[in-house]
């Protein structure tokens, strides 16, 4: 049994809308705001809830409130704002910024958080909009243990996995790491199935096959498919991937450390968009080698 809470859920994009569905199927008391009144009023309909005019009205009284947004300037907007999240909520009370974001936002957003006596975790995801729908996100948290255990009760009702990492901005540094990892095995991927299509083989069969060895990933079990198909008007955003590797690239700046292929699968990234496929999945990439972005 699970104790109802009440929480509140800012932004209902593709990843918001299905977490903050979990969270009203686990058994609390969801307020919604969405920037676009709309997609508030299409949650509620669907789902146990209520919406809120402003994230000030969607955090009084919540335990917990959640963020997905687009970036740094949109979490300032709806947490900082004169409506803004931190105008409403009560001391002692909790925010989750599941968006993926700088780490100095994220070490910002605590200091000012803390100085209100309110908990604050970065907490990025992934595993796309399926992992959502599903409730099987990882979430990767930065900020202090018991903040975590506050917000981990809530997270499971959308996660399959969801760790403490460090302190603040552990998390959002996780999802670079996690996002550096993905820019080269989807390049990797695409060049490889260029390689067998150009040599004639069988690439479903291929994919069967060596997906059970060594070179098997989430990606090509997931996307390898549709890549041979040239499917791509789903998932992962282009231009959400390029926002996420120009965060990478600021912070490898600042750590001193290279990123070499980063950088170069980026540029791909940035043929992608100029060619008119901003919105494609991230494993579009394919589309250069082919010749048809």
């Amino acid at each position: 049994m699970v104790t109802s809470k009440k929480v509140a859920f800012i932004g209902l994009g593709v990843m918001g809308f299905p977490m903050a569905k979990h969270l009203s199927q686990a058994g609390h008391s969801v307020s919604v705001y969405n920037r676009t009144r709309s997609k508030s009023d299409a949650w509620a309909r669907q789902n146990d809830g209520t919406t809120a005019a402003t994230p000030r009205e969607a955090a009084a009284a919540a335990e917990v409130v959640f963020v997905c947004v687009g970036n740094d300037d949109d979490v300032r907007s709806v947490v900082l704002g004169d409506e803004g999240v931190l105008a409403g909520i009560e001391p002692q009370s909790l925010i989750v910024d599941h968006t993926t974001a700088s780490a100095e936002l994220a070490r910002e957003l605590n200091e000012i958080c803390s100085v209100r006596n309110v908990g604050f975790l970065d907490a990025p995801i992934s595993g796309g909009q399926a992992g959502a729908e599903n409730g099987a996100l990882t979430v990767m948290c930065g900020g202090e243990q018991r903040w975590f255990d506050q917000a981990k009760p809530f997270i499971s009702a959308y996660s399959q996995a969801c760790n403490l990492i460090g302190p603040t901005g552990s998390g959002q540094l996780t999802k670079m790491v996690n996002q550096i990892c993905i820019a080269g095995l989807l390049q990797g991927l695409s060049e490889a199935l260029q390689f067998g299509k150009m040599s004639g083989l069988n690439l479903e069969l291929v994919l069967e096959t060596i997906s059970k060895g060594a070179a098997g990933s989430w990606q090509m079990t997931n996307r390898g498919s549709t890549m041979i198909r040239d499917e791509f008007d789903f998932g992962f955003a282009v231009d959400w991937m390029r926002k996420d590797l120009g965060i990478v690239m600021e912070e490898a700046a600042r750590l001193k450390t290279s990123v070499e292929v980063t950088r170069l699968v980026d540029s791909y990234y940035q043929e992608i968009q100029e060619n008119g496929g901003g919105r494609w999945d991230t494993s579009s990439l394919i589309m250069r080698l082919a010749g048809n972005s």
